[in-house]
């Protein structure tokens, strides 16, 4: 399935007993995509009422995103480029806000200092999670019927703060 699911412009998929569907921009990769795909499968049981890239009212989409009943979020993932500068900036603004930084086969330890340094003297409640799915998340995650079967166990995952 991996290679067939790259090569299309949209897709269909669920999680716990919810359906979204994924588009591939020209500009994306499909790693991106998937990336996005399993944000949201990952944290779904967490934030029921996730989104896919829907603006919020701020410079920045988030590619996933749970919103408070007052439009503020409670959860933002970003899957692939992101640098100190935007996580600084979010992390700011949105000190009570979930964040999620997914990679695509990638080791992580670079980002944990990235990410140490952009949090540095800020006052946070809500942690900040690196992700790293393996360059067989396609077939490993996406089930035929289109099913996404994710855990946190199944990846390479570190939680700060």
């Amino acid at each position: 399935m991996g290679t067939d699911l790259l090569l299309r412009r949209k897709i269909t998929l669920r999680a716990h007993g919810r359906q979204a569907v994924f588009i591939k921009r020209s500009v994306e990769s499909g790693e991106h995509v998937l990336m996005k795909a399993f944000l949201w499968a990952l944290y779904l049981p967490t934030y029921p009422d996730l989104m896919i890239e829907v603006p919020i009212g701020d410079r920045y989409k988030p590619d996933v995103v749970s919103l408070d009943a007052h439009g503020k979020p409670l959860f933002w993932g970003e899957s692939g480029k992101v640098g100190r500068s935007k996580i600084e900036s979010l992390a700011r603004r949105y000190r009570d806000t979930h964040f999620a930084l997914a990679k695509w086969a990638t080791r992580l330890d670079p980002y944990v200092d990235l990410v140490h340094a952009a949090l540095n003297g800020l006052d946070r409640t809500a942690p900040f999670d690196l992700l790293s799915f393996p360059p067989d998340s396609a077939d490993r995650f996406i089930h035929p019927d289109g099913s996404i079967h994710i855990r946190h166990e199944d990846i390479e995952w570190i939680r700060i703060g």
